[in-house]
């Protein structure tokens, strides 16, 4: 039912979207965009020893995109490439095959588990992990090229 996609619990948090904007300097940045519908994500991503330590995100997406990044924008600091792929992974195998929802730092994206049952919204609503990934990936190849330079 619809209802049970857009509960109060996921529009507060589609309205409430944590660490909104662009680094000024970011290590790693990507831009993930919905062909379906239009949705951009972009990310900015520093990183301190492998792990996040300043991330912005700038999110032009319906409810459900808005409130998979504010979930990823509130646990990402701290978190390193492997722990973001893996939700992601977990996230995408929820809404594709109905498994279990991630677990970890990243659990309440659980409230997002009726999505599955709406294919035209998985796209827009695993963008933001997508473009996490893909800023952390981009962070830490130039930061391994300055290191051997």
């Amino acid at each position: 039912m619809i209802d049970d996609l857009y509960s109060t619990r996921l529009l507060k948090l589609a309205a409430n979207l944590p660490h909104a904007g662009r680094l000024a300097d970011p290590q790693g940045s990507s831009e993930k965009v919905s062909k379906l519908c239009g949705s951009k994500v972009v990310v900015d991503v520093a990183l301190t020893d492998g792990k996040v330590s300043a991330f912005a995100q700038d999110v032009q997406a319906c409810a459900l995109g808005q409130a998979s990044a504010s979930i990823l924008g509130t646990h990402v600091l701290g978190a390193d490439l492997a722990e973001i792929e893996m939700a992601r992974d977990q996230f995408r195998a929820m809404l594709k095959q109905g498994a279990s929802a991630p677990s970890g730092r990243f659990a309440d994206l659980s409230m997002l588990a009726p999505v599955k049952d709406y294919p035209a919204r998985h796209a827009s609503t695993l963008l933001a992990f997508e473009a996490a990934a893909d800023a952390v990936r981009r962070a830490m190849e130039r930061t391994s090229r300055a290191g051997a330079a």
